[in-house]
């Protein structure tokens, strides 16, 4: 479903991207993992066309992207829901107009039936009754869980997670990892999970994608990864056992 190839990107000289390629199956949760500044945002932000490679391209089903025209790409993006880290909600809006806010751009629903759509998506993801709090009033889970609302809200067939436990604490976190993986089950979505956390990617991935020094090192079942002899593999799971 997504192909990523021989991607290089750089900023004001510093190479970020070096060569980076990874498949993702359709169905399939991947775990993209590395360092702090190792990438993993900068690749997440390729595949949806939000940045453009210095070299390489991405395909989606088949057909890339960077060849595509403004409109074409703008179709293509309709496949995804991001998740940002910040989970990026609107304080002045209500929970009911962050989450609806895809669908009042479109224009394609009146008020009512846009009203019914975020509801069942805010139970899909276990909120109720919250469409008239201000994000302000929340949680940090619920605020993750109203961002993957809103992800959700045109039924996409690619959801792309930039570090979604992140300042949250293990309970919390772990209600969002099983909220990850009953949207595969229940929505049959493809989902690519920018994580720091190897625990969680162990728990949580179908393939696990090591990144460093810009490009992909390994890339293999947890079961698989646990077995790797790659020096900055070992590293990262050494961390993990010792915390």
């Amino acid at each position: 479903m997504i192909r990523a190839e021989c991607l290089w990107k750089s900023f004001n000289g510093k190479e970020v991207l070096r060569g980076a390629s990874l498949d993702v199956a359709k169905g399939e949760i991947i775990a993209v993992i590395g360092g702090s500044g190792s990438g993993k945002t900068v690749f997440l932000k390729h595949i949806i066309g939000l940045l453009r490679p210095d070299r390489g391209e991405v395909f989606i089903n088949g057909k890339p992207i960077f060849s595509m025209s403004g409109r074409e790409l703008e179709k293509t993006r309709r496949f995804f829901g991001f998740v940002f880290q910040s989970g990026a909600l609107l304080n002045s809006l209500t929970v009911e107009e962050n989450v609806g806010l895809p669908l009042f751009e479109r224009g394609k629903m009146n008020r009512r039936e846009i009203k019914k759509t975020v509801k069942e998506k805010l139970e899909l993801v276990n909120l109720r009754d919250i469409e008239l709090e201000m994000p302000a009033n929340l949680s940090g889970g619920m605020k993750k869980r109203v961002a993957i609302a809103r992800a959700i809200i045109e039924n996409p067939e690619i959801i792309l997670y930039d570090e979604p436990t992140a300042e949250l604490d293990p309970v919390i976190s772990r209600s969002i990892e099983q909220l990850i993986l009953s949207l595969k089950t229940k929505l049959g979505v493809t989902s690519v999970v920018v994580i720091h956390d190897m625990h969680i990617a162990l728990r949580l991935a179908d393939r696990i994608a090591m990144l460093e020094g810009g490009k992909f090192v390994e890339t293999a079942a947890p079961s698989q990864i646990l077995r790797s002899t790659h020096p900055f593999v070992r590293s990262f799971i050494d961390r993990g056992r010792a915390e």
